[in-house]
Parts: C-alpha cells; sequence; structure tokens
C-alpha cells in the first residue's frame, strides 16, 4: 500500500527571523511513517520542521509553511492508496511579511492573519482522493464532538483525537492517549509510547483500506 502520511508543525514567516508556529514535535506523525514502513507499505512523509530523525525506509519531503504543505500532498496524494494527515498545520499566516526584521516602535504590535488552505479539507473535493484517509484532531475541549465534525466535514474514513490539555501527553510528549472516530463506532486506546500506538493504529488502516478494496501489498 502507497501512504501518505504529514508530520510536525508548519512556519509561517512574519518576517526574515521571525515566525508563527506551534508545540507539535512530529513526534506522533514520525511514529504512524515507521509503523507503516515496517509493515512494509511504501511511504511518503511530508514534515514541517522537526528536529526528529527520519525513520528507515521512508521516501522525506522536507516543508515549512502550510502553502508548502498544501502543494506537495496536492502533488503527491493522487498516487497514493491511504493519506494520514497528523501535522499541525497553521489555520492562519501572516497577512505581509516583512522584507526587514520588524523593529521595536510602539508597546503594542497589531498583526493581520488570513486564513490558509484547508489541506484536510481539499482531499476528497479538489485533489479527487478516493483512498483510505485519516485525519487527527488535537483539542483541548469537546474531544469526541470536535473529532466527529471533522470526520464528517472533511470526509474521512477514520480521525484519532487526543486531548492536548491534558499533562504527559500529546504535543512534546513521546506518549499519547487518543480516540480512533469511526463513522459508527468509537475505541479508546489507553495512554502509551506513540511507538506504541502507531503499529495498532496501522493495522486499522489496512482494516479500512482492505474494505475500501484497496490492496495492502506487504
Amino acid at each position: 500500500m502507497r501512504v501518505l502520511v504529514t508530520a510536525g508543525p508548519t512556519r509561517e514567516a512574519l518576517d526574515p527571523v521571525r515566525y508563527l508556529t506551534n508545540r507539535s514535535s512530529g513526534k506522533m506523525g514520525y511514529a504512524m511513517a515507521d509503523a507503516f514502513a515496517r509493515a512494509g507499505h511504501q511511504v511518503l512523509l511530508v514534515s514541517g520542521p522537526t528536529v526528529l530523525v527520519v525513520p528507515e525506509g521512508v521516501d522525506f519531503l522536507p516543508v515549512e509553511s502550510a502553502a508548502e504543505m498544501f502543494e506537495a500532498v496536492k502533488r503527491h496524494i493522487g498516487r497514493m492508496d491511504a493519506a494520514v494527515f497528523a501535522a499541525a498545520v497553521a489555520d492562519y499566516r501572516p497577512a505581509a511579511v516583512s522584507e526587514q526584521k520588524i523593529k521595536k516602535t510602539g508597546e503594542t504590535l497589531t498583526l493581520e492573519l488570513v486564513r490558509t488552505p484547508d489541506i484536510l479539507g481539499s482531499v476528497r473535493g479538489e485533489f479527487g482522493f478516493t483512498g483510505t484517509l485519516v485525519g487527527f484532531a488535537a483539542e483541548t475541549e469537546n474531544l469526541l464532538a470536535n473529532a466527529r465534525i471533522k470526520l464528517e466535514r472533511k470526509g474521512c474514513d477514520l480521525v484519532i483525537a487526543n486531548d492536548v490539555s491534558k499533562p504527559g501527553i500529546g504535543f512534546d510528549s513521546d506518549r499519547n492517549e487518543v480516540l480512533l472516530v469511526f463513522p459508527e463506532h468509537v475505541e479508546a486506546l489507553p495512554e502509551d509510547e506513540k511507538h506504541h500506538l502507531a503499529p495498532h493504529i496501522v493495522r486499522e488502516i489496512e482494516r479500512l483500506a482492505a474494505e475500501r478494496g484497496r490492496p495492502i501489498v506487504l
């Protein structure tokens, strides 16, 4: 099976030395890419900036901004059987990028932000992807409800949801605790190392792909 995995944060430039970003380490996405590769699948990892080592046997495409990730996904997703969107993509970017470093001139600074392209939301419609589609939902409240909204609006087969407000899991951590939200049911995976959770999630995605009639080539 050919699988695209996105991982890590994006960086949205403000000036030559500053950017807007988030706390994603990329560890969950890299664990997913590694688990797919170990299961014998062909993996393309599209990653924002991280300090992580690229898993062995994985094709790697580094990007920085949400726009760059959008273009990379658009370019490659047509040949994929499954796609897993674990990246924490910025929802907004600065409306203008200063060519020079912004100097400290007043007590406040107002930034105008504009929406970034909706990568996951473009996959079914604009990109025409018909394979197995998996999204991640990093939430701080209403975990299941928000995950179900994402599942339905984005056309996902599965959304993996985690509460990033809980200490010790999620962002900046080697551990996670997730809900696997399917159209018809929910499965809770108890807290564990991300590299232990990833193979379980891969097996669920393999099952979903088989139900869609996609080849599981090992």
